[in-house]
């Protein structure tokens, strides 16, 4: 997968920049294998993975921080600090709605990273 460059725009287009090339089908040069792990690092946290998948079961797909902490049994400060990462690694959208601040599940962003996973041959080769 050399030759991809890995430019400054978030996460998640990053993330997207890398979809078509799976990892099984080349090796990563070091900015790619960074990005990779930082993006499982964010996902391999019980906590997100678990806001996740409430958001993903609410009403709407989406939900508050108050509302997760409430349903999750956590402190506001903490659902927000996992929320951060969800969000600024590209996996949560967010939305201001007057005091409340709605999240949203980014499905490109779990689109990309199946792709990146999937360890069907590339075609041609």
């Amino acid at each position: 997968m050399k030759g991809v460059a890995v430019s400054t725009s978030s996460p998640a287009e990053q993330l997207r920049e890398l979809c078509c090339s799976p990892v099984l089908a080349g090796e990563l040069d070091g900015p790619e294998a960074d990005l990779l792990a930082r993006t499982l690092r964010t996902l391999g946290d019980p906590v997100r993975l678990r806001i996740l998948g409430r958001i993903r079961t609410s009403d709407g797909a989406r939900t508050t921080t108050k509302e997760l902490a409430d349903h999750l049994g956590l402190t506001q400060p903490t659902v927000s600090h996992h929320l951060g990462v969800l969000h600024d690694t590209g996996f949560l959208t967010r939305s201001r709605d007057g005091r409340q601040t709605w999240y949203v599940i980014e499905p490109t962003a779990f689109e990309s990273l199946q792709q990146l996973l999937d360890p069907a041959p590339a075609a041609g080769g």
